[in-house]
């Protein structure tokens, strides 16, 4: 019997637009006013498009994220010569650096960091209006600031990495650049320098709870779409009214785990372990050449680097040319003697092999081939 599953059919249910709730005198600022539907759209979201709320937060942030990019495309196309062409070709490999050492926290010529501190400086004005669109869109419609806020850990990544570190650190160029590669360069450059940042413990919990929080989505989205032919995905009725979708899902986390989440403390979980992946990484980061030079050395004075079983003894000192052979054939002056005539050379080229019968073989040139020779 065929069974109805949503992991990619959608029903999509089409009505009149819903012009959304009164904003009284920001009214006028609302874009794309609700007017049609997208199918594709509705393949993975509401289909409606619109309304959409700008406003001059939202203006200035555009504006400034614009001229970021600006910046960063320019000097990417300068480095291959205005050569469209060979500009997507190496893109992924094009960056824009920060300042070198030598400038400090000054500001130094465009062509040497400063169009880095410029698209820097726009790029961040953008991130931060963009944030404080959020935030009081929010509080216009009466909502929860718990959007922002856990944006605003993010930022403090971002900051971390390209502001407060290098002005801690005293040098620009300990910033991230701009590109794909350059930026993963970086990553790997800065955890050899400092001494492998997996031993970092605010590393650890970064990862932590970035893999938690997938397994959080995962598990809790997979949970919704079981129940969906339920209602399991009108979760705020199952709060406030448990219904079978909510008693399903229950009893199915305590059958397989033991413990289960309810349908409103899931979404603090994950709401955690999101601002928290960010922000113990934002914490890892600062203390990482400003407070601790070198994690693996950290690492193994706190115990968290293993001990490692040597698993041969220590190597004996290297041999000294002639050193088993007795002293070095030669004159004052460090010259050798001729070849005798026998053509046996017993110096320092020569070794010696003890059989069990107490014989010695030697080894040596011989007319300038190897030859055998012994006690016999």
């Amino acid at each position: 019997m065929a069974e109805y599953q949503n992991l990619f059919t959608q029903i999509q249910v089409r009505h009149a637009p819903d012009p959304g709730v009164p904003i009284g005198p920001d009214e006028r600022d609302r874009l794309l006013k609700p007017g049609g539907f997208s199918y594709l759209l509705g393949r993975i979201g509401d289909a409606q498009i619109g309304p959409l709320y700008l406003g001059w937060l939202g203006i200035a942030s555009l504006i400034c994220g614009f001229a970021a990019i600006e910046v960063i495309g320019f000097n990417f196309l300068a480095q291959v010569n205005w050569d469209p062409v060979e500009f997507i070709r190496q893109l992924p490999w094009l960056g824009l650096e920060p300042p070198g050492p030598e400038y400090g926290l000054s500001i130094p010529p465009l062509a040497e960091g400063g169009w880095w501190l410029v698209a820097g400086f726009l790029l961040t004005m953008s991130i931060i209006l963009w944030w404080f669109r959020m935030y009081f869109r929010a509080k216009k419609l009466k909502m929860g600031t718990h959007v922002a806020w856990a944006f605003a850990s993010a930022i403090f990544l971002y900051l971390v990495l390209g502001f407060i570190r290098p002005v801690v650190m005293g040098s620009w160029s300990e910033a991230v650049p701009f590109g794909i590669f350059p930026h993963l360069d970086w990553t790997a450059a800065f955890s050899i320098r400092y001494g492998n940042l997996f031993y970092n413990p605010f590393h650890m919990l970064s990862i932590v709870f970035l893999y938690g929080s997938a397994l959080l989505f995962a598990m809790h989205a997979g949970t919704i779409l079981a129940t969906a032919k339920m209602g399991g995905e009108r979760e705020i009725d199952q709060i406030t009214d448990r219904g079978t979708a909510a008693e399903r899902s229950m009893l199915f986390w305590r059958w397989t785990m033991g413990f289960n989440a309810t349908m409103e403390s899931i979404h603090r979980w994950a709401w955690w372990f999101a601002v928290l992946t960010t922000l113990t990484g934002g914490i890892g980061i600062l203390l990482t050449g400003t407070a601790v030079d070198n994690w693996y050395r950290w690492g193994i004075k706190h115990g968290i680097v293993p001990e490692y079983v040597q698993p041969y003894d220590d190597p004996s000192p290297a041999v000294e040319p002639g050193e088993l052979d007795g002293p070095m054939r030669g004159d004052a002056d460090d010259s050798f003697s001729p070849l005798p005539d026998d053509g046996y050379v017993p110096g320092p080229i020569s070794r010696g092999l003890e059989l069990d019968d107490g014989r010695v073989l030697t080894f040596g040139l011989a007319g300038g081939a190897p030859a055998l020779g012994g006690d016999q």
